[in-house]
């Protein structure tokens, strides 16, 4: 297989620092988004986890009556 004649080969080029601040700003929002994301959950998991032992102590506390 003989490749296609085609421009003189480039040496790797760098990446961009222009690239390179938008990847790693890119990054940091998704990281951000994920944080805010485990955070929205703990607090709706936490609030769950109050409200079964609210309602055990209620069933107890009828139970025991």
């Amino acid at each position: 297989m003989v490749d296609p004649p085609c421009e003189k080969p480039k040496a790797k080029e760098p990446v961009s620092r222009l690239e390179k601040a938008k990847q790693k700003s890119a990054q940091q929002e998704l990281k951000q988004r994920q944080r805010a994301e485990i955070y929205a959950l703990n607090r709706v998991m936490t609030e769950l986890e109050q409200q079964q032992f609210d309602a055990f102590c209620k069933q107890m506390q009828a139970s025991g009556e």
